[in-house]
């Protein structure tokens, strides 16, 4: 589950579509992936739509999933980017913090992922 600031910025678009780029092999790991910003559900179809995101985008348009995850923002203001890799039974297993850094999001997510499946297939 990855929380972004917002869709169709530069950053959360190539985040977006790097975590696009990279679902097969999510999914090939047994892993889902989930995006969560403040956007609409309207908004979340349209970005959806226009990048071919295979993917579930949730709305968080009060912000309480965030908030329940303790996602940070920036400044007060800026909405944090946050990666959480959750194992089926709820427990958050890897956490990356980096509002600049997107590729890292997508890499680092999906180590863990397939270390966790190397680990259940042993």
């Amino acid at each position: 589950m990855y929380f972004y600031p917002k869709d169709e910025t530069r950053g959360c678009t190539a985040e977006a579509c790097a975590f696009r780029d990279s679902h097969e092999a999510f999914t090939d790991a047994g892993a889902e992936v989930i995006g969560v910003s403040s956007d609409s559900v309207d908004k979340h179809a349209a970005f959806a739509a226009r990048h071919n995101l295979p993917f579930t985008l949730l709305s968080d348009e009060k912000g309480q999933v965030r908030k329940d995850f303790g996602v940070p923002s920036v400044l007060g203001i800026i909405p944090g980017r946050v990666t959480y890799v959750i194992d089926r039974q709820g427990m958050v297993l890897h956490v990356f913090n980096s509002l600049t850094n997107t590729d890292q999001h997508v890499n680092d997510a999906l180590d863990v992922v397939r270390n966790i499946q190397t680990e259940d297939s042993v």
